[in-house]
């Protein structure tokens, strides 16, 4: 049966009134070129910088230059699924990562996608990798400590929460160890941690996860990992990711610590990536802006205060220099972005002193700010003495007369070092750092030999904590030492010297 006109135009009305799709406009683009993991992409004009681009076959890739005609991305995903010709979308989304708590005890790559073989992420929640640093009237000086559970950084370099604290020295001197022990000694602060391995082997990573889950520090710590087979575009984004995650639990009133190991190889991957975009090369090929690269990095470790949570992030970034060359292009940037550094010898650590910090191109720009009262009652004069022991020592060498002070000098300065001489994984309590630094400070290790020191310093924890250890707690909650408790303290320990003496001479 035929319709009459009116009726048509009543369906007509009824189906315009009813039409609810949303008309919807996509930005759609051309691949020109594609190779070594850039694409240049035609007809993408109101693509953002940092974008997430979708390309054939789920391959994302990321915004990085804005040209006149044409877009700059570089690929996060497999190239060879990329073809000249594709069809490239915009997703409308800065590019993010996965951050909350079920992250921790997680490996992540820098997409938030986990690594570990330990089943799908489901946070619900994610923040864009790049943010603005928070602002001077929103942040708090740097006051609380971060103890590391080592005693040459706690008691001569000390690190504050909030603070950024460069850890820089040749390959295999101990850089990466420093930052483990640091996350181990974090057990029962309160403080969530994230490392960062930028360009490290898979196997290393694997090593690393291994120590800290038998250490008991994976529980509070998530690890991003851009491996060495990663992409450089995936190398290059990996810090502002793992920063991201932290920053999720800064607004939480929480307390972070992040490593950065290394930044060395995020240069390295980020002058590829410019390189390969044709931007202009500077000085050893880098790109201008790679001091604006670490600089945005690491402006986002803060203290905030009260009106802002209360939290903190404390970066601690890795640089590796070539034959102790601190003063090359991505050493000195860097250097001059942080609040000190912790400077890591080769011959000290050849010489068997490890952790190898050379105390003397080691500074902390915060300082004893960032020191309970107990530590800097012992340990204020640890800097002159080594200083004056590595002195005479060069002296020494040279001359076989040596006056009574000058032998003495260097006996402690001997001591001191023999002291400050810590096995990996083992992190040391403050109470316990006090306790040893005390025992030093007071001369009660003079009549004793060198080699017995390290036998002496453990026989005196041991004791301190079978028959004493309420010395201790005093130490761990009040974080001074009072008059009572040194006089206390300085009775045990001559006790226990002289106990340990008359063995030795028994011996």
């Amino acid at each position: 049966m035929a319709l009459r006109p009116n009726e048509i135009s009543a369906l007509i009305k009824e189906q315009i009134e009813h039409f609810d799709e949303i008309i919807e406009l996509k930005d759609v683009g051309t691949v020109m070129t594609v190779g070594d993991g850039v694409s240049l992409i035609h007809g993408l004009d109101n693509a953002m910088l940092g974008e997430l681009l979708l390309f054939p076959n789920d391959v994302y890739g990321m915004v990085m230059n804005l040209e006149a005609d044409c877009v700059g991305a570089v690929l996060l995903g497999n190239e060879s699924a990329v073809k000249e010709g594709d069809e490239v979308k915009r997703t409308g989304r800065i590019i993010e990562v996965n951050v909350g708590d079920e992250l921790l005890g997680r490996v992540v790559n820098p997409l938030g996608q986990p690594i570990d073989g330990q089943g799908e992420l489901n946070t619900g929640k994610t923040r864009p990798i790049e943010r603005v640093a928070p602002g001077v009237m929103t942040r708090k000086s740097v006051n609380q400590p971060l103890q590391t559970g080592i005693t040459s950084i706690d008691a001569i370099i000390p690190i504050g929460r909030g603070q950024r604290e460069l850890i820089i020295g040749d390959r295999q001197t101990g850089k990466t160890a420093i930052a483990i022990d640091t996350i181990l000694n974090q057990k029962g602060q309160n403080i969530y941690c994230v490392y960062v391995a930028i360009g490290q082997k898979n196997s290393t990573v694997a090593q690393l996860v291994q120590k800290l889950r038998d250490g008991g520090a994976m529980e509070y710590t998530t690890i991003v990992s851009a491996s060495a087979s990663e992409l450089a575009p995936i190398q290059y984004i990996a810090p502002y990711a793992g920063c991201a995650i932290a920053e999720e639990w800064l607004e939480q009133g929480k307390d972070v610590l992040i490593v950065y190991d290394d930044l060395s190889k995020h240069a390295v991957a980020y002058r590829t990536v410019s390189l390969l975009l044709k931007r202009p090369p500077g000085r050893e090929a880098y790109p201008g802006d790679v001091f604006y690269l670490h600089s945005r990095l690491l402006e986002r470790a803060v203290r905030l205060n009260e009106e802002n949570g209360g939290g903190s992030i404390t970066a601690l970034p890795i640089i590796e220099t070539q034959a102790g060359d601190i003063s090359a292009y991505i050493p000195t940037n860097v250097i001059s972005i942080t609040d000190g550094q912790i400077f890591l010898q080769q011959e000290l650590f050849n010489s068997g002193f490890r952790p190898a910090v050379d105390t003397g191109l080691s500074v902390s720009r915060v300082g004893s700010t960032a020191q309970v009262k107990a530590m800097k009652q012992v340990s204020s004069t640890l800097k002159l003495e080594l200083a004056q022991y590595t002195e005479m020592q060069a002296f020494a060498q040279f001359g076989s007369d040596l006056d009574a002070a000058t032998k003495a000098t260097l006996d402690h300065g001997a001591k001191v070092r023999e002291v400050l001489k810590q096995a990996q994984y083992s992190p040391r309590p403050v109470e316990i750092q006090v306790l040893t630094l005390f025992a030093l400070k007071h001369g009660f290790a003079k009549k004793l030999n060198i080699d017995d020191m390290s036998e002496y310093m453990n026989g005196l924890v041991d004791h301190a904590k079978m028959a004493h250890n309420e010395y201790l707690e005093e130490i761990k909650e009040k974080k001074v030492i009072s008059e009572q408790l040194e006089a206390d303290m300085k009775e045990m320990i001559q006790s226990y010297t002289n106990q340990f003496l008359k063995t030795k001479v028994g011996a």
